[in-house]
């Protein structure tokens, strides 16, 4: 790796660092100016912005008919944005999940996953199912903004003489400023991940891994670099609504309109390989079915949550690598996970999903019988 390429892979980090800082002010700012909630904005203006340089990089790839580039970046980027994403933010600070992400946006998340794996069934996704897609992002966006202005509407009217508490009122001028910042963060983001993202397959190449392997893994986690970026000094700031909403409206994002352009703009749609059908999309459907009874369980992401989901975003990255290696250490590792962590994981979740339910469910036996009083 020459030293231009060095120098712009630092750089890169940076710039992440700057251009997540600026996007997350205006972002916040802004939806306090357009009354939509922090979560919509993370939901939509950041999840959709940080999520551009997935988009680049599959319709790039599409054009190209680097297929395995295309899916694995996707599907890479939806795995990193739960496990690593989340799972960084949370080990630095317990994060908020809001009643709508578990009603309405994380169903969301897996049932897309899902109907991602049955277009992808036959192997291949092809223009007509990218327009079903495409459109689905739009529609997922509209009702979203809708959605959180008529709840802030009447959160408002709720609260006789304490609008200022849900909106404050502010320039022209000053909303423009606060899209300029949204804007300046974005380009800060694309143009720092796009450096990341040409080193680290300069890396890659140099430890010759195929194509899918480098898209699940240095360009996925290079591609979800902003979403790192954003969701951390979201959570440090105190805007977790926009940590946690970055993360799972990206993964909708990724699904809707970067698969749904990508396989309307590839000549032949996107051919999916085998080993992400047989392992990598099952593997996502998975993460995004684990968030439900975590997230459900005291509505927060824990710090050992957050370290649990590091940890199987280390074993999932360790099995690809063994397995594009052809590593002896391979069937080992392999059996230990299936016959020890993954039960002993689902055995957790299972106890936490069970206990949250009990609990709110006692905690509405104890309402009603206050107000029947």
């Amino acid at each position: 790796m020459d030293l231009i390429t060095t120098i712009l892979f630092i750089l890169g980090f940076f710039l992440l660092i700057g251009g997540a800082e600026i996007l997350v002010r205006g972002a916040s700012r802004l939806a306090i100016a357009a009354g939509i909630s922090p979560l919509v904005i993370g939901l939509t203006v950041v999840a959709y912005g940080t999520s551009a340089p997935e988009l680049a990089v599959s319709v790039q790839a599409s054009f190209a008919g680097q297929s395995g580039i295309a899916i694995g970046n996707v599907v890479g980027s939806n795995i990193s944005n739960i496990l690593l994403v989340l799972g960084v933010s949370a080990a630095l600070a317990p994060l908020a999940v809001s009643q709508q992400l578990i009603r309405w946006d994380i169903p969301i998340m897996i049932a897309l996953s899902v109907l991602m794996y049955l277009m992808a069934f036959d192997g291949n996704i092809g223009r007509w199912d990218g327009i079903i897609l495409f459109a689905g992002a739009v529609t997922y966006t509209v009702i979203a903004i809708r959605q959180s202005r008529k709840e802030i509407k009447a959160n408002r009217q709720a609260k006789t003489g304490d609008s200022t508490a849900v909106q404050i009122k502010i320039t022209p001028w000053q909303i423009v400023r606060q899209i300029g910042f949204i804007v300046a963060g974005l380009a800060l983001l694309v143009m720092g991940a796009r450096w990341l993202v040409n080193g680290a397959v300069i890396i890659a190449r140099i430890f010759q891994v195929n194509e899918l392997v480098i898209a699940l893994t240095i360009v996925a986690v290079g591609t979800s670099l902003p979403e790192i970026a954003t969701s951390i000094v979201a959570g440090l700031r105190g805007n977790r609504d926009i940590a946690v909403g970055n993360a799972v409206g990206s993964n909708i994002f990724n699904i809707l309109l970067v698969l749904g352009l990508c396989s309307i703009v590839a000549p032949r749609g996107i051919d999916i390989p085998a080993p992400a059908l047989n392992f990598d999309i099952p593997i996502m459907i998975a993460v995004a079915v684990a968030c439900l009874p975590i997230f459900f369980s005291g509505h927060r992401i824990a710090r050992w949550e957050g370290f649990l989901f590091l940890g199987y975003f280390v074993a999932y990255t360790l099995y690809l690598y063994l397995n594009a290696t052809h590593h002896a250490a391979l069937p080992t590792f392999s059996w230990v996970m299936a016959t020890f962590v993954i039960p002993l994981t689902v055995v957790t979740l299972v106890v936490l999903f069970v206990r949250a339910v009990r609990t709110n469910n006692s905690a509405k036996g104890v309402h009603a019988g206050g107000e029947s009083n």
